[in-house]
């Protein structure tokens, strides 16, 4: 889980996601969006934003702290694939087993080992929306594979995610609202919306608030989380930016299907 200016404290015996206990009913949707699975902090669906339609695709943490209930709600949901961006040295264990009908698709975000990486390491750890921009004009790549990966998966919903659900996740979510014709002001509420959910885990595991190190390192740069992502939102020309990274007509139209029929 990539954080700002963190003190480092082993997740190990971490406790407290779900503070009421296991729900008598598998799923629930708060306010609209949000999802509360047996075990997820993080979970909400994209539907209701730009022309998204609800149960198409779902934004988390990473699903490991699911268990048996939690996993029964998300397959109760739709969940049928489950889009993974991190890099396999960052995978652990599930908690429980995912059910027998969920594929699970490898798309690693970060282009791990080249000096993009390096570079952006030492300037927020690939950890704000600072590097987005960048990382969308030089190594788009790894962005078109994920999206690939949605646009050609099984039908049902499709489930992606990094490791806390803020930065990959919020990445790849901007491009596919973008895509889908949000407004900027709904991409960055969405993607404020983690560090709130996010907080109790982010505490226990004895970091600094993440809100505050954020907004304190884009204040440093001159920008805020509101300018940084909607200079990178209206920067993305659609589909353009998709087909011209390698994204196929077919592919394109089934994105388009996919989110919004």
């Amino acid at each position: 889980m990539r954080t700002i200016s963190c003190r480092h404290t082993p997740e190990d015996g971490l406790t407290g996601i779900n503070q009421e206990g296991t729900s008598p009913v598998l799923w629930t949707v708060t306010r609209n969006r949000e999802l509360s699975w047996d075990g997820c902090v993080n979970g909400r669906d994209l539907g209701g934003l730009g022309r998204v339609r609800p149960r198409a695709v779902v934004r988390m943490e990473a699903p490991t702290r699911l268990n048996e209930a939690g996993w029964a709600a998300a397959w109760a949901y739709g969940v049928r694939t489950v889009v993974d961006l991190r890099d396999s040295g960052e995978r652990e264990p599930d908690r429980a087993p995912r059910p027998a009908g969920v594929t699970t698709v490898h798309a690693p975000l970060d282009p791990v080992g080249t000096p993009f990486y390096e570079r952006w390491k030492k300037i927020d750890h690939l950890a704000s929306p600072l590097y987005f921009p960048a990382m969308l004009a030089e190594h788009p790549e790894p962005v078109i594979t994920a999206v690939r990966a949605i646009a050609n998966a099984a039908p049902g919903c499709v489930l992606f995610h990094c490791a806390g659900g803020k930065d990959r996740t919020g990445l790849l979510a901007l491009v596919l609202l973008t895509f889908a014709g949000a407004a900027p002001e709904e991409i960055v509420a969405d993607y404020l919306l983690t560090y709130d959910r996010m907080k109790q885990r982010y505490d226990e595991l004895g970091f600094r608030d993440q809100l505050a190190a954020v907004t304190e390192l884009l204040a440093a740069r001159g920008t805020t989380f509101e300018a940084s992502l909607t200079s990178t939102i209206t920067s993305l020309t659609m589909p353009d930016f998709l087909l011209g990274n390698g994204l196929s007509d077919a592919e394109l139209a089934a994105l388009h299907a996919r989110l919004t029929t």
